[in-house]
């Protein structure tokens, strides 16, 4: 099964997603979708809220499987895992949440020494030298005796970001890093991204919707946008893309096919009095 695990038959790709289709109920999210993660390079996935880009993070994970098509971790289809399969698979996967989700009521060194406590024997000498690397890594080796209440938002997403690499994954998914960041801690996050990414030959996604950093630091930029791929290529191919959805998301434009007003009745229904006018509350007392 390990052997299984190992074997990828695309070397360059980390993970092939083939008409994979999946929603929540009625409501189709991502439908008959296909794309690669290739290994070493930083995928950014981009879209409007509500478009899937969670949703695939969490595919990639196991917390959800697929209901149609496949989604293949180094050749290994994630839906038809068992759970000691997905566990190990698991633990080659680092995860940076949105807002950093640390534990409060441990300091920073425990915080990242967490995932080393739990899923290895070593001693905790060598915890400590490792916490203190990637500590360093993050530039807050000096925090380590720090709990999240006394550091900064972005010092917080530095610390989780050091607990995502704790393991050496293969994988780090990043769900909205730069949320909330001011610009030098929003600057140093992107950094840190692509810094670690490379020195590190990690595979990254990247979740987000700061479209100026994230386009700076990302090898391929993945839109989806009602339940399909609107584009897909590098950060220069998806910004002059030609098709309306991307180029109103890329360029921030208020009118598109993305529209403001959620679809309802129309004006004159709602508030005319003719033919097909919605009854008016409180109206006949």
């Amino acid at each position: 099964r390990l052997l299984c695990f190992m074997t990828a038959p695309h070397p360059e790709s980390l993970i092939d997603i083939r008409g994979l289709t999946f929603g929540y109920g009625e409501r189709v999210v991502l439908d008959d979708i296909s794309l690669t993660v290739p290994r070493g390079k930083v995928t950014a996935l981009m879209g409007a809220s509500g478009g899937g880009k969670t949703t695939v993070l969490r595919l990639i994970g196991g917390q959800y499987r697929a209901q149609r098509g496949e989604l293949l971790l180094n050749g290994a289809d994630v839906g038809k895992m068992d759970r000691a399969a997905l566990y190990a698979a698991r633990r080659r996967m680092g995860m940076l949440f949105q807002f950093g989700a640390l534990f409060t009521d441990s300091n920073v060194f425990d915080n990242v020494a967490f995932p080393l406590r739990e899923h290895t024997d070593l001693p905790e000498v060598l915890i400590r030298d490792i916490v203190l690397m990637k500590l360093n890594a993050v530039g807050l080796r000096g925090a380590r005796d720090l709990m999240p209440a006394e550091v900064s938002g972005g010092m917080a997403r530095r610390v989780a970001l050091a607990r995502a690499i704790a393991l050496d994954p293969e994988l780090v998914m990043y769900d909205e890093p730069f949320a909330g960041l001011d610009p030098i801690s929003l600057g140093t996050a992107a950094r840190l991204i692509r810094q670690l990414n490379d020195t590190m030959g990690l595979t990254s996604i990247v979740v987000s919707h700061d479209l100026d950093e994230t386009f700076r630091i990302a090898d391929q930029v993945i839109i989806l946008a009602n339940g399909k791929i609107a584009a897909q290529g590098t950060p220069d191919e998806v910004r002059h893309s030609q098709d309306p959805l991307v180029h109103q998301f890329v360029n921030a434009l208020p009118d598109g096919p993305v529209h403001f007003h959620y679809p309802g009745p129309s004006i004159a229904q709602d508030f005319g009095d003719g033919p097909g006018a919605a009854p008016r509350r409180g109206a006949g007392r």
